[in-house]
């Protein structure tokens, strides 16, 4: 297409300025219209607070306890509860990775838990969230656990975030038994991995080693994301706390330490909520709570095979690891006090991936270029209109086998061999893990409104849904694959390739 300049088309510099001055009053009034902005001009801040392994049923909002969870709670209160929010899969890089980009892991060549022998990792050319937040003008950071590429090119800095401060994989990927002591046994593969280091930008500052250093986690974090807060409390900003709790080792600092009632996990429980109130107070006392849209999730499942140091499903089949519903859905509380109605519940499906298309929505920033698959869920936050953007998800797991496909109210689930919780697996106690089991999985249809422990098989009753159910499978079986059916998708892209 022809462009002309300014010079060719003969214009006064004067009109050029006076309509670039008009595009942008029109630009920021169509933003006020439509409430995005708050009192000082300024598009909302972001806090996305990630839990790790904590189960649908683990806040007392969702019917945990006995230990105490106010500040979640308040948090809730305060906001919206939603009752059908997955993540993107039910293992932390994987779930991660869709969280951050809008997109189904296996679209992205993104599996499994990557430690620091990974050849894989998150490609710098998927566009996060944090990338597009900083492109539209916003300070980006983040505190906590990374997990998706351990070296330099893939780190969070590497990714849109201006800081970062944390752990580059989980926090028992380190060469210490479940004792605290290292392993013995050198040819154990546990026994190989390096030193933990906590990381300061692109730079490791402190080596994880001990239990103690452990419980001081989640303190040293929660100060370093209050920190953050009231150093752009004059800029919009968007700030990622993922943190390494309630993943094993369990790790709680002396003020909580058998405070609970409830053992270890319940001490842990109750300082993650420490540290979700102390985000809160830091917001309002800088006046930004009614400007600032806080998030309150968990990657994936609970680590059930831990036992009394794991989290709780709410009833819910399996945990983390699985393709059941204890492995995916887990809490999700979106609280903006200023522009949404507090004390909702909603029922509606929602995803990790959703995240972003949602943002980019409210901040008003640019999509990313590449295609990816979260839907926009603005409508069900501010209760204008009575969409239900998403009716559909698909369970994968593995490299890419589709477990199960979820449509409305319904969910198939696919012939594969699973991982399990029950028999023949064994629990742990103490630290100290069980052992899974394996079972084999013939397919099923299940009703998740009355039956959401996925304990009554009623495909015989309506062929009809298995059917519809099975032409929705194969649609994403051509674009994003499936390793059970040995199909390859049409629209995956390449993960990152880590160098040797």
């Amino acid at each position: 297409m022809l462009k002309l300049s300014n010079r060719q088309l003969k214009l006064p510099v004067t009109y050029i300025a006076a309509m670039k001055r008009m595009t942008a009053i029109f630009f920021l009034f169509t933003l006020f219209a439509i409430g995005s902005f708050g009192q000082d001009g300024k598009r909302p801040n972001v806090i996305v607070i990630l839990m790790d392994d904590m189960g649908y049923g683990d806040p007392a909002c969702y019917g945990g306890g006995p230990y105490r969870t106010p500040n979640i709670d308040r948090l809730a209160a305060a906001g919206i509860r939603f009752t059908n929010y997955y993540a993107a899969q039910a293992v932390c890089t994987a779930s991660r990775s869709g969280l951050l980009t809008g997109c189904y892991p296996t679209r992205i060549g993104i599996s499994g838990a990557i430690d620091h022998n990974a050849k894989f990792a998150l490609n710098p050319d998927e566009q996060t969230i944090a990338e597009l937040m900083r492109d539209g003008g916003y300070a980006t950071g983040m505190v906590g656990k990374w997990h998706l590429g351990h070296k330099v090119p893939f780190l969070p800095l590497q990714h849109g975030f201006d800081e970062f401060y944390g752990l580059p994989y989980s926090n028992d990927m380190w060469a210490y038994d479940y004792n605290g002591e290292r392993w013995k046994d050198t040819s154990f593969w546990r026994a190989k991995y390096p030193p933990l280091p906590l990381i300061d930008g692109n730079t490791t500052t402190k080596i994880i080693s001990t239990f103690d250093d452990q419980d001081q986690l989640t303190g040293s974090l929660t100060k370093r994301a209050v920190d953050f807060i009231n150093r752009n409390r004059k800029r919009s900003f968007f700030l990622y706390f993922a943190h390494p709790m309630v993943h094993v080792p369990l790790g709680v600092s002396g003020r909580f330490k058998g405070k609970s009632g409830a053992g270890l996990f319940g001490d842990v429980m109750e300082e993650v909520d420490w540290s979700v109130g102390e985000v809160m107070r830091t917001l309002k006392e800088n006046k930004l709570d009614q400007n600032t849209i806080v998030i309150f999730t968990s990657d994936n499942g609970p680590w059930l095979t831990f036992g009394n140091h794991a989290g709780n499903t709410g009833g819910l089949r399996e945990g983390k690891g699985t393709a059941w519903e204890g492995g995916l859905k887990v809490p999700f509380i979106v609280s903006w006090p200023g522009r949404i109605r507090g004390g909702l519940v909603r029922s509606n499906l929602v995803t990790a991936m959703d995240l972003l298309p949602t943002l980019v929505n409210i901040c008003h920033l640019s999509m990313p270029v590449k295609k990816i698959d979260g839907v926009d869920f603005t409508e069900l936050l501010t209760g204008k209109g009575k969409s239900n953007p998403r009716d559909e998800f698909a369970y994968y797991y593995d490299r890419n086998s589709l477990k199960a496909i979820r449509k409305g109210k319904w969910k198939l689930v696919f012939p594969a061999n699973s991982q399990t919780y029950g028999p023949p697996a064994t629990l742990g106690k103490d630290r100290y893990p069980g052992r899974y089991g394996s079972i084999e999985v013939k397919q099923a249809l299940y009703d998740l409104s009355t039956d959401p422990g996925e304990d009554r098989d009623v495909q015989d009753l309506y062929p009809e849904v298995v059917r519809e159910l099975i032409q929705v499978a194969n649609r994403y079986r051509s674009e994003l694959g499936d390793g059970l059916t040995n199909t390859v998708g049409q629209g995956v892209r390449q993960a990152g390739v880590v160098k040797e």
